[in-house]
């Protein structure tokens, strides 16, 4: 193996670590957000302040992830195949949307420096599971490319 083909299957290998990650990320936080939620098989009518903030930090944990070793990776001119950085380009105002809303919910629910209100949960995991739904979708599309399936 020439030392070319040693590094492509190095980066290789380094690429499918990284998505791999963010799938275990991902799989974590759709755990946490059913238990949230209250959806099967987790049938809890208000989940306790610990499960919230422990969703919380998860769904910060996912996002944080996606947008500083993928996106960061591909903006940073690090990604040289054109294919990914211009499904990238295409996807990712969609992702910083759907980053900002679980900035947002976790501003609210993350119970460590204010009292929770959890009147508008329900409506709350609503909106955010629409925008986890969409940024599934879109970073399905740059795992596609990168993984070049």
């Amino acid at each position: 193996m020439t030392m070319s083909e040693a590094r492509e299957t190095d980066r290789r290998q380094r690429t499918h670590e990284m998505v791999r990650k963010l799938l275990d990320e991902r799989q974590e936080m759709l755990t946490m957000f059913c238990r949230v939620a209250g959806l099967a098989p987790y049938k809890v009518a208000k989940p306790s302040v610990g499960v919230l903030q422990e969703f919380c930090q998860v769904l910060i944990d996912y996002s944080a992830f996606g947008h500083f070793e993928i996106y960061e990776r591909i903006v940073a001119g690090r990604e040289r195949r054109s294919q990914v950085v211009e499904i990238a380009r295409e996807v990712y105002p969609r992702i910083a949307e759907a980053s900002e809303a679980a900035v947002e919910f976790n501003d609210k629910y993350d119970a460590s420096d204010h009292t929770l209100d959890l009147h508008q949960l329900d409506r709350d995991l609503c909106t955010l599971g629409e925008e986890l739904a969409v940024r599934i979708e879109m970073e399905d599309r740059i795992i596609q490319a990168l993984t070049n399936r």
